[in-house]
């Protein structure tokens, strides 16, 4: 493995399961859900990583974080990457590792049998635009919340209706100054959010908006 690919590693990350959290988006997806609103982490051409260095940044975090959440792109895409940073994880933290997939739980079933002592807990199903969103941590109510060991227990207050809490959202900076949010808004919030900073005189550009236009 020469290489990863990974969109972006960050701490602290206080929107995506409890406490303060080191959150790492894997780069590339495979299953492109319609509505996606992280349409800048589907290109599998991007984001290539030397697996050491990812190693040492989630090393070095893993003693201040209250666990580990894991989305993309989509991380089963790269599934010995997976297995060797949560591996990594493993070996410097006692804290839960939290998974989201768009797949749904039988197609990943045989990866976790292999790595049974991986994943604490386990967030399945692909984002579906024309479902409701009701349900805490998830963009759609067809996403189901497995829970997997002891560690992921943490994790079951989330098998509930959504309250007002629930969608809030981590604003980030990346080094050339984008913002970028982390979290499960609700339907509509980003580009609401848009329209608002439009109307104050400034450019506000969302990243699935731009790709599309770039494409169009």
């Amino acid at each position: 493995m020469s290489a990863v690919r990974i969109s972006r590693l960050h701490f602290p990350v206080t929107a995506l399961g409890p406490g303060r959290r080191v959150g790492l988006w894997f780069q590339g997806c495979s299953i492109r859900c319609a509505g996606c609103i992280s349409v800048d982490t589907w290109d599998a051409g991007e984001g290539q990583v030397p697996p050491a260095t990812v190693a040492a940044e989630l090393a070095r975090l893993a003693p201040f974080a209250d666990g580990l959440t894991v989305s993309g792109g989509e991380p089963f895409d790269q599934p010995d990457a997976l297995a060797f940073l949560l591996g990594v994880w493993r070996a410097h933290s006692s804290r839960s590792i939290f998974l989201f997939t768009g797949f749904e739980y039988d197609a990943v079933a045989p990866w976790l049998s292999a790595h049974p002592d991986r994943v604490d807990a386990l967030m399945t199903g692909p984002f579906r635009s024309d479902l409701p969103q009701r349900s805490a941590l998830r963009g759609s109510d067809n996403q189901e919340l497995h829970i997997l060991t002891g560690l992921g227990e943490e994790f079951r207050s989330y098998d509930r209706a959504a309250g007002d809490g629930d969608r809030r959202l981590d604003v980030l900076f990346d080094e050339q100054g984008d913002a970028w949010f982390a979290g499960i808004p609700a339907r509509g919030d980003l580009a609401r959010l848009r329209r608002i900073l439009t109307a104050r005189g400034h450019r506000a550009e969302t990243s699935d908006r731009a790709l599309r236009e770039r494409a169009s």
